[in-house]
């Protein structure tokens, strides 16, 4: 995504994208199937959208946490019908 279709999104997907970043289950590969964003624009996205103490500790959270990367997660995540299909990639 370049920075216009960043600019493109609403503040309720900002909103959602900073609560799945926040949750420890849903990884940067599942923010990226629903908005096509990397998780480099999800940081500066967080980092944008929080206070610094709340970036600061949140970033602490999830550097090397397993489970904010596809590849070496094992969680196994539930899909409600009402959630948007992953785009493919």
């Amino acid at each position: 995504m370049d920075k216009e279709a960043l600019k493109s999104l609403t503040d309720i997907d900002i909103d959602r994208i900073v609560e799945m970043g926040w949750e420890d289950r849903t990884t940067f590969d599942t923010i990226y199937d629903q908005f096509g964003i990397s998780e480099a624009q999800v940081i500066k996205i967080m980092r944008k959208s929080m206070k610094r103490s709340s970036f600061l500790m949140w970033r602490q959270r999830v550097s090397g946490r397993k489970t904010k990367h596809a590849a070496t997660s094992e969680a196994n995540r539930f899909r409600c019908s009402e959630q948007e299909k992953p785009k493919a990639k």
